[in-house]
């Protein structure tokens, strides 16, 4: 059947006619192509559509990394699927010509603290979060969380009155640089640089800043 699909859209995959050379060459084209297109991470099912059946994608994608080194942007693999992503030695001449890095969504210390405990012991609820800080976690601050896309409602959680859990998205991925959840950094490694303790957290000793607007002013867009 997918043969038959592609065979409609009149896309020659398999392209026999080209040498071996030749033909990886034109995968290498196609899937670069369709991957610059994209404004989001394009996955491996996407990118299987226009090369041929024998066609090993992770090879192409090495030997498309290999040609842009030295280049100011990079493929880099994220959010399940691939993008072309500038290096970020170059934002400050991006930030400079055109203002973009200016508009990165703000993350407070006290935004950046709720979002990792969601990432996390995901899928959790708001008040197991807020349990962990002892002090609760309000409704603006997981809607200002998910206006930035970065967490939606999960499952509901077996609890007495059903309530809703949130998880981490794509989009979360994404913007962090993470292919998958298990690229996020190890809970041990955490713990040793005293950056997280799971104790501490499920203890509820890890305060919320106390003061919320003065640590909106302290934002912090790394994870």
């Amino acid at each position: 059947m997918a043969r038959r699909a592609r065979a409609k859209e009149g896309l020659d995959t398999e392209l026999a006619d080209l040498p071996s050379e030749l033909r990886w060459r034109e995968w290498m084209g196609r899937v670069e192509a369709v991957i610059f297109a994209s404004p989001e991470p394009v996955t491996r099912d996407v990118l299987v559509r226009v090369v041929g059946r024998d066609c090993n994608l992770d090879l192409i994608i090495d030997d498309i990394r290999d040609e842009l080194r030295g280049r100011p942007y990079e493929l880099v693999a994220v959010a399940g699927g691939w993008q072309h992503r500038t290096r970020k030695g170059f934002a400050d001449a991006i930030r400079a010509a055109t203002g973009l890095g200016d508009q990165v969504r703000p993350l407070s210390q006290h935004d950046s603290l709720i979002l990792m405990c969601i990432a996390y012991f995901q899928p959790i609820t708001r008040g197991e979060l807020s349990q962990f800080f002892g002090k609760e976690v309000s409704r603006d601050m997981i809607g200002h969380l998910r206006s930035l896309g970065f967490i939606a409602a999960g499952p509901r959680s077996p609890q007495p009155g059903a309530p809703y859990t949130f998880v981490t998205t794509k989009e979360f991925l994404s913007h962090f640089g993470f292919d998958t959840l298990r690229d996020l950094p190890d809970m041990e490694m955490l713990e040793d640089a005293g950056l997280l303790s799971k104790e501490k957290l499920l203890a509820g000793d890890i305060p919320l800043p106390q003061d919320d607007e003065a640590s909106a002013d302290e934002t912090d867009d790394s994870f």
